[in-house]
């Protein structure tokens, strides 16, 4: 178990549909990260872009990118976490794949697919939130418009990680601004938004905004719109635990079930 876990996030533009040129493009940044990381989060549809043609590049989830994934975690000794656009059984899943040093893997569906680009019409909507434990730490991880659900983000499970990857376009980065904070504070739970820059394929344009955020809702990393970077910060799980029993607002939320 670690107190402290040192996380950060790349902020970049995507080749579009290229999962090849994407991983080599990882790859070079991941190489220049610094050496006392624990965990690394890439943005969502890191190896292509966010696309509706999932014939197109969908892989196995032992395919080429998870294997890559693996060798990557194993050779820096570091959690790393993107989605990726994953076929299994016929159907197509736009999937956060979180792979441990050790080979390990956990995932998890996006359950809130986005109807406005039609991604519920090719793409199976998840199931289930997925509580990864990692170094002694809960973390949950949710894909992009998975951030306007506040109910499906609901800290029920004590976690104390949460973690958005997305394609989030610039005509709506006010939105992503301000519901990354208002999930931190309501959950009251670190928080790592990583979106994109960069103009895909349909002239969507993103602005990234990648944000690490505390449990009270203080930014904790600093970079530009528009920049190619990476964002980091230590984040220490004592200093949540004591604020969260200091002020008790998780102990007063409601209960309730969710119907799927």
């Amino acid at each position: 178990m670690k107190n402290e876990l040192m996380i950060a996030g790349i902020q970049s533009h995507l080749i579009w549909e290229n999962p090849a040129e994407n991983r080599n493009y990882f790859e070079e940044k991941i190489n220049s990260l610094p050496k006392n990381l624990d965990l690394l989060v890439l943005p969502e549809m890191f190896t292509t872009g966010f696309t509706m043609n999932p014939e197109k590049v969908a892989e196995k989830i032992d395919g080429k990118t998870v294997s890559w994934l693996q060798k990557i975690a194993s050779e820096k000794n570091f959690a790393i976490t993107g989605s990726l656009v994953i076929e299994e059984n016929g159907n197509y899943y736009n999937r956060l794949v979180f792979v441990h040093p050790s080979g390990k893997i956990d995932f998890y569906d996006k359950k809130h697919t986005f109807t406005l680009a039609g991604e519920n019409k090719v793409y199976v909507s998840g199931k289930k939130k997925t509580i990864i434990h990692y170094q002694g730490w809960k973390i949950c991880g949710l894909i992009c418009y998975d951030l306007r659900f506040p109910v499906w983000a609901r800290n029920i499970e004590n976690y104390d990680l949460l973690i958005y990857m997305a394609n989030w376009p610039i005509a709506r980065i006010k939105a992503w601004d301000t519901l990354l904070k208002a999930r931190a504070i309501e959950n009251m739970s670190y928080t790592i938004g990583v979106n994109r820059i960069g103009v895909d394929e349909n002239q969507y344009q993103y602005c990234g905004n990648s944000l690490i955020i505390d449990y009270l809702g203080t930014q904790l990393s600093d970079l530009q719109y528009n920049e190619e970077g990476i964002i980091v910060s230590k984040i220490n799980k004592k200093d949540q635990e004591n604020t969260r029993e200091k002020l008790g607002f998780l102990k007063d939320k409601d209960s309730f079930s969710i119907d799927l």
